[in-house]
């Protein structure tokens, strides 16, 4: 094999400026055991795929190395698209849905070929094995081209390869500013299949696919049932911050310091724990939290409103929020002004042309990295115009950062909206206003109950 493959210019360029996209259009990445991911050496990334082209973009992001993505042909079709993607590193391969257009035997063994060359110079290649994106809370059932493509080349160079399962995790797929956690999976002992290829490939294939399924589940919240996945959400809403700072107190770390995948794995253990036990008990729950959720829903209120009155914030916090609230409303009028049209257009498009959930971040990430670079172009242009170079260059470095600014203070705007409309829920229908606490409280205090049980009846189990 070849020295390490290193980045070059162009790939370097465009990695650059995803990150700053990711950065202005996520709250937050968050990357979990990077070091997971070998410095040199051939590796095979296998990453879920939840969340279409943005998948790409954010572990891209996260590696400190050239990743070569294995790419759907479609893509290839267009010439201006195909030489970016092969000038990016990108690898062509074919699916069966693709044999009506290409001769997809003959170009699969050319992904292969390509895929052998990339390992021979040390190259990391990343696979969505799922082979499509997807909108559910699961990894889906696995193809085996990623196990074929491992186990050829661990029997002809034993050893050499990396294969790491990767798990993204978005907080919300479709808005602006969530959070996503990107995490490396421990390798996979390719190793242990070798011989077992070398006598049945098949059956090899097959083994080893199926602990990557594992693998891959294992760093990703897992849910087999739709109805399942809307009570996790529906429990993460209310509950997740309460078991977060009892992690906290228990272990004295930070936020950060807490594990919010296990979090939500171990919600979802539990949820079929209590399933197979007490069925009845857990519909009774799941009842309870969409009537607390209609009602919220009726007075156009928010759960962390009623949170917020029954935890009752101390006076200086309240002090210290209107105060920004007054203080920061000059500069949330500025950024609006400023950056209303290149954020609404975006929205508008993904609206209308995302064919699927999974489209929907992508067709707006895309439209934005077009949109406001051509709003602020224009309205810089128009300052320099008007009122010179310097100022037009200190325009120019406010326009994102007054963004954001003011991005942060609509949602402050919103929580506070929320807030006033339960003022006034409580001064004119008072029992609405303490059915509504008294609602949260019994379903926060049924779900402190399971935890106990749970936690109890299954020794060693934790969050």
């Amino acid at each position: 094999m070849s020295a390490p493959e290193r980045m070059d210019g162009f790939y370097r360029a465009v990695r650059a400026v995803a990150r700053f996209w990711l950065w202005f259009f996520f709250k937050a990445v968050d990357v979990r055991r990077p070091e997971r991911v070998p410095r040199e050496g051939p590796v095979l990334l296998c990453i879920n795929h939840p969340n279409n082209f943005i998948d790409s973009l954010v572990v891209g992001a996260a590696v400190r190395r050239k990743v070569h993505y294995l790419a759907t042909a479609g893509l290839f079709e267009n010439p201006l698209v195909a030489r970016f993607l092969l000038a990016a590193g990108a690898i062509p391969v074919w699916r069966k849905q693709d044999e009506r257009t290409h001769a997809s035997t003959d170009k699969n063994a050319e992904t292969f070929a390509a895929c052998t060359a990339a390992f021979e110079h040390c190259a990391l290649i990343a696979i969505y094995p799922e082979g499509t994106t997807h909108a559910e809370a699961r990894v889906q059932r696995l193809k085996t081209g990623a196990a074929r493509i491992a186990l050829a080349w661990e029997v002809a160079h034993p050893r050499t390869l990396a294969m790491v399962p990767v798990g993204l995790t978005f907080e919300a797929r479709k808005s602006f500013r969530a959070r996503v956690l990107v995490s490396f999976g421990a390798r996979v002992p390719l190793h242990a299949y070798a011989d077992a290829y070398r006598e049945d490939p098949v059956k090899a294939v097959d083994a080893l696919t199926r602990h990557l399924q594992e693998a891959m589940e294992a760093e990703v919240v897992n849910v087999e049932r739709i109805d399942d996945a809307q009570l996790l959400q529906a429990i993460e809403l209310l509950y997740r911050d309460v078991l977060a700072r009892a992690v906290m107190d228990a272990r004295g770390v930070g936020p950060r310091g807490v594990d919010r995948v296990r979090l939500s794995r171990s919600i979802v253990e539990a949820i079929g724990w209590f399933k197979a036990r007490e069925p009845a008990r857990v519909e009774a729950i799941w009842q309870r939290i969409r009537t607390y959720r209609a009602l919220l829903a009726q007075y156009h209120l928010r759960d962390e409103t009623v949170r917020a009155r029954l935890e009752r914030l101390p006076a200086r916090r309240r002090i210290v929020s209107s105060w920004e609230a007054v203080v920061g409303f000059p500069f949330f009028l500025y950024g609006t002004l400023v950056n209303l049209l290149p954020y609404l257009v975006p929205r508008w498009l993904a609206q209308h042309l995302a064919r699927k959930e999974t489209d929907y971040a992508t067709v707006r990430l895309l439209a934005s990295i077009v949109a406001f670079p051509v709003f602020w172009g224009l309205q810089t242009w128009l300052v320099r115009s008007t009122a010179g170079g310097l100022v037009a260059a200190l325009f120019a470095l406010s326009l994102p950062l007054s963004g954001l600014i003011a991005y942060r203070y609509l949602a402050g705007a919103g929580r506070l909206g929320s807030r006033l409309r339960f003022a006034v829920l409580t001064a004119t229908q008072s029992a609405a206003a303490r059915r509504l606490v008294a609602e949260r409280e019994a379903i926060v205090a049924e779900l402190e109950r399971a935890t106990a049980e749970w936690l109890t009846a299954t020794k060693g189990s934790s969050f």
